[in-house]
């Protein structure tokens, strides 16, 4: 069986330091580093991925990169009257993962488009890069395209707001069914008003 370049591309991304890409990144982290927090990219960095979670290169498709600072939530700590158990500065963690804060920041950025997926690109010690697949609703390629002109239906406008992309649904726990997720559906807030 032939192997494509796309099964190449792949598998140099599944360890990334143990081959080509280490290198790679090595060299662009120094630039993205000192780059603003979102920024607009002409093409994907792994095309594969990109290809995989729907991306075409034509046009009313827009890449974007994002950067996000990693780690828990920074709390002050309260200057008086607790105990150090108490003092709730220490492992506490946002309800979503940093995936879909990067999405959110993406859509809020470009607000007349809607966010379709995204993935991980590069981390160091302090940030992570992720890149965010955007789509136009309003372009004609997009209205055309029969693949992709689902997301120019109202109920689609502002999904990643609503958890409704690949990483707001794993920070929802909706990855799994059946036994031991009967409280994630339709999701905590809903399950939580049953029986009212």
């Amino acid at each position: 069986m032939v192997k494509g370049m796309y099964h190449y591309i792949r598998e140099a991304w599944k360890k990334p330091d143990e081959t080509y890409v280490d290198e790679l990144m090595r060299e662009r982290l120094q630039k993205w580093r000192r780059e603003p927090t979102v920024v607009r990219i002409d093409k994907p960095t792994r095309l594969d991925r990109a290809r995989a979670l729907g991306y075409k290169a034509k046009q009313g498709f827009i890449m974007v990169r994002v950067k996000v600072r990693r780690g828990s939530l920074r709390k002050p700590r309260p200057k008086m009257g607790r105990k150090p158990k108490k003092m709730g500065t220490v492992k506490i963690t946002p309800g979503k993962n940093l995936q879909w804060i990067a999405e959110e920041r993406a859509a809020r950025k470009f607000p007349n488009l809607e966010v379709l997926n995204s993935y991980w690109v590069a981390e160091d010690g302090k940030y992570k890069w992720f890149e965010v697949i955007m789509v136009d609703p309003h372009h004609p390629a997009i209205k055309n395209d029969p693949d992709i002109n689902w997301i120019c239906n109202k109920e689609h406008k502002g999904r990643v707001f609503r958890g409704l992309t690949g990483a707001g649904k794993k920070a929802r726990g909706l990855r799994g069914k059946g036994k031991g997720r009967e409280k994630v559906r339709p999701s905590l807030r809903a399950h939580g008003r049953r029986g009212k």
